[in-house]
């Protein structure tokens, strides 16, 4: 009952009205309704009240400041943290990375190893175990078939070492001789070289594992099969005469006229010459070549052609390359000369701009007093 009460006069008051008196409309208020006490006639002594609360209508302009104020809050803390570095926010301390990195290493929970299980490594394992094992046994294979193809003893190409380069001993750093006939120490690092050269080719070890073959004619063994070891000819270092180092232990170095060592290289089923022994020659081509005079040679001025061919050094054991020793004695300068010798004969290359050794050796001679 009061509450209608209340409402009435709520109304009676609010309403508006023209100057006769009528109501023309009605509105609600804008601001907080307030509360009115009516006081019941019938109440109890002291005056009880009733409440009544009306509707609130609350003004959107007034509500929305706060809220606008609270979302520009939230935009600046946004905008601060995009504006932090990201190495700032992703920055982890070292014991979050130790406590990481042991976890990586050994979970307990899970009992993974780097990141696997027990089982999963030894699939790893497993898997690359074949696999290696397969790639192991394809190659084996590809290299037994291409050994099956291949000769052990005699080459498949040889035409890229025909004709034969040639060398010379003694060869102590370089090609260059240089000494003083007075004095030994300057010398004798050449002889040394020389006696360390010629040792395979002493007399006695010669005769025991080489055999005497007929001179100027090829010593062929083809008869027999490719693996049989083939005999050998003999080359006796005495045969070098003044060159040999045994009745001349300095070869001719104390005396300023010194031996050098010249040889074919060794190359399989050569026959040089063509049925002719291949000569050797040399002359001075820098220097005082008027003083070079001529030079000796030991034991021939040629390879014979019993030395050939060669069959290899897994059936030509004892093969031991022929040598011609050639001696100066006629130097008479001790200014420096460039020597060349170079090999003469059928098949024979001694003239490539492109390899200097082929065929040929220049080497520079400086003999003093």
């Amino acid at each position: 009952m009061l509450g209608k009460l209340t409402l009435h006069i709520f109304k009676t008051l609010t309403e508006p009205r023209s100057q006769d008196g009528q109501v023309v409309g009605y509105t609600l208020p804008r601001a907080p309704l307030q509360t009115f006490e009516v006081m019941e006639q019938n109440s109890t002594a002291g005056g009880a009240t009733e409440q009544y609360h009306g509707n609130y209508l609350s003004n959107p302009e007034v509500t929305a400041e706060p809220r606008r104020e609270e979302e520009e809050e939230e935009e600046e803390e946004e905008e601060d943290d995009d504006e932090m570095p990201a190495e700032r926010k992703n920055k982890k301390s070292w014991g979050q990375v130790m406590k990481e990195l042991k976890l990586f290493w050994w979970n307990p929970e899970t009992h993974a190893f780097m990141g696997r299980s027990g089982k999963s490594w030894g699939l790893i394992l497993l898997f690359y175990t074949i696999f290696y094992s397969f790639l192991a046994a394809m190659f084996t294979v590809c290299m037994y078939a291409l050994l099956m193809t291949i000769s052990p003893y005699t080459p498949t190409y040889r035409d890229r070492v025909v004709p034969p380069g040639v060398m010379i001993s003694p060869r102590v750093g370089g090609f260059d001789i240089a000494f003083n006939a007075s004095d030994p120490k300057t010398w004798a690092k050449y002889t040394e070289t020389l006696n360390a050269f010629l040792t395979p080719y002493n007399d006695v070890e010669q005769e025991r594992k080489n055999v005497a073959c007929t001179p100027d004619v090829y010593f062929k063994q083809d008869d027999r099969e490719e693996s049989a070891e083939r005999k050998a000819c003999q080359f006796k270092r005495s045969s070098l005469g003044n060159c040999s180092g045994i009745d001349d232990p300095s070869f001719g170095f104390s005396e300023g006229k010194p031996c050098i060592l010249l040889k074919m290289n060794r190359i399989i089923g050569y026959l040089p010459g063509e049925g002719t022994p291949v000569t050797v020659s040399c002359e001075a081509l820098k220097g005082d070549v008027d003083r070079f005079g001529a030079a000796e040679f030991h034991p021939y001025d040629f390879f014979n052609l019993m030395y050939y061919p060669y069959y290899g050094k897994l059936t030509h054991v004892n093969y031991t390359s022929p040598l011609v020793a050639i001696r100066f004695p006629q130097v008479t300068t001790e200014n420096p000369l460039t020597v060349q010798c170079k090999l003469n004969g059928k098949g024979i290359k001694s003239d490539s701009m492109q390899d200097r050794f082929l065929g040929r050796i220049t080497f520079t001679l400086q003999i003093g007093a």
